[in-house]
């Protein structure tokens, strides 16, 4: 008799009655039970900290990097002079790196390392806040396709705040989520902290505030949007407002006075910026995933996760949506459109593109988060040969130094054209030689200055008497190099000095100049 008649199947042999595509299920089945036993933030940690460390020393520092090892080799009295010059918004940070130099040393990888960790405790902040709001397949999902971006490595091995930024704004937001769920002074005390961190970190980065304000009003109104609702949902209404005043007051007391100084300093700091326009917009996803394919994958996922979400996803979009808005907005009046700011949202993103891949298979969930590694290939080893944008533009700081280091002699001296460059050639020069040649035209050096540039001589043809033998560092490539030198300066060299020889070298020109006969 069947099944149907009530008599009990016959079991058979394991490989009978059995097609590959149900052993093909069961595997993948078994795989994913294995899986579900991890914490669901490991695997999206482990896989985010061997991506981002594949490579981690492989490209030069760039400019802002360069800028940050300056700032972290300089004392505390020198770093709160450079605050009060040029850098306020950043200074908490260069405080930061410049402990973190003391102990573990200035190298590329030393100098990257807070940033790969910052990476790979965000993507397992993630997995937590994806699951506490979705499920644990949305949260796991989020974390792995977080994992893979080409703009979590690239922002995962820069030397600069960006990743730091990201893990505080995904701690916030998830101990805003567990003291909505749970009030208690503690957990409101620790969301307290990590917001204060995120404005000394990236001032910026406190937009995502408005999208806790909106959620904050939402749970006060009529429960949490996407929060389990308490017990008793109308008990203490009233104070999840106050709280969240009381622990955002913190920050302000904080942040304010950086924002205060940060604005008289913008037109130094970000004079290199334009106004925003509308295709900004459209070219973000682009920026701040560093591919414009998986910008383009990543937002139509997360919109199919948000329509799937409903009211759960008023938190992660508002959180992705209001601080573009209100940065683009700031844009439009003030020079402050810049993609790489808004890294900090793209978790968010991720957390809602998870929630579309945990409506479908394991398997093809999997399938989606391995197509965007595979899609971002290309921009991931583009981004391991250079930090510099665009990618085919390349500036070469060790190349030009080993051509000085070769070629030395006691009593050479140096010159660098442009000067007040964010280049910074001098202190790209300056990481890569032990023993720099001197810097001839200098009156006063960024460190005394409290800035990150040096103050050159007014007089160049008088700082340059006695010297026979000066290298040449010149932005760009050129086969006369001082005819690319402007100014006094370039009139100083050209009439004391034979250019000798000259070596290119990817976005620079290294030439060595002897003096005239008779000169």
């Amino acid at each position: 008799m069947d099944e149907a008649a009530g008599r009990r199947p016959r079991r058979g042999w394991p490989w009978q009655a059995r097609s590959v595509g149900q052993l093909s299920e069961r595997s993948a089945g078994t795989a994913w039970a294995h899986l579900r036993r991890l914490p669901v933030w490991l695997p999206p940690a482990l896989l985010t900290l061997a991506v981002t460390v594949t490579g981690l020393g492989s490209a030069q520092l760039w400019r802002d990097e360069l800028a940050t090892w300056s700032a972290a080799t300089r004392s505390p009295g020198d770093l709160a002079r450079l605050a009060g010059t040029i850098d306020a918004a950043t200074g908490p940070y260069y405080l930061l790196m410049h402990g973190w130099t003391r102990v573990f040393g200035d190298s590329t990888i030393a100098l990257r390392v807070p940033a790969v960790l910052a990476m790979t405790v965000a993507a397992g902040l993630l997995a937590v806040l994806g699951a506490r709001l979705v499920d644990r397949r949305g949260g796991l999902f989020a974390g792995l396709l977080f994992a893979v971006l080409p703009g979590t490595s690239r922002y995962g091995q820069e030397a600069r705040p960006y990743a730091l930024a990201t893990m505080l704004a995904v701690l916030a937001t998830l101990l805003l989520v567990t003291a909505l769920r749970r009030p208690s002074w503690a957990r409101w005390a620790g969301y307290a902290a990590a917001v204060a961190a995120l404005g000394l970190i990236h001032l910026i980065a406190l937009t995502v505030l408005a999208a806790h304000a909106l959620v904050v009003l939402i749970a006060w109104w009529r429960g949490p949007a996407g929060i389990a609702t308490p017990a008793h949902p109308d008990a203490g209404r009233d104070r999840r407002v106050w709280r969240w005043l009381v622990a955002v007051l913190p920050v302000v007391l904080l942040a304010g006075p950086l924002l205060v100084k940060a604005r008289t300093q913008q037109s130094r700091q970000l004079n290199w910026v334009h106004l925003a326009r509308l295709d900004d917009l459209t070219a973000l996803p682009g920026g701040v995933t560093q591919s414009s394919v998986v910008g383009g994958l990543l937002v139509g996922v997360a919109a199919l996760g948000a329509a799937r979400l409903g009211r759960r996803a008023v938190l992660p979009v508002s959180a992705v949506l209001l601080p573009v808005l209100l940065l683009f907005a700031a844009g439009t009046v003030v020079p402050l459109w810049v993609p790489r700011y808004l890294v900090f949202v793209v978790p968010f993103a991720c957390l809602l593109a998870g929630a579309a891949l945990a409506a479908v298979t394991a398997p093809a969930a999997l399938v989606v988060v391995v197509l965007a590694g595979l899609l971002g290939l290309p921009d991931q080893a583009a981004l391991r040969r250079t930090h510099e944008w665009p990618r085919s533009a390349p500036v070469d700081y060790a190349g030009a130094a080993r051509v000085i280091a070769d070629g030395q002699r006691p009593g050479d001296a140096v010159v660098y054209s442009p000067r007040h460059s964010w280049l910074f050639l001098d202190l790209g020069i300056e990481y890569h030689l032990s023993d720099p040649p001197r810097d001839v035209l200098v009156t006063e050096d960024e460190v005394r200055r409290g800035d990150l540039w040096a103050a050159e001589c007014a007089q160049p043809a008088q700082c340059l008497a006695g010297t026979t033998r000066v290298w040449l560092v010149v932005s760009g490539r050129h086969a006369e190099p001082l005819a690319a030198v402007a100014g006094a300066k370039g009139d100083a060299l050209r009439t004391d000095f034979n250019v000798t020889q000259v070596w290119q070298r990817p976005g620079l020109t290294v030439a060595l100049l002897t003096g005239r006969p008779g000169r």
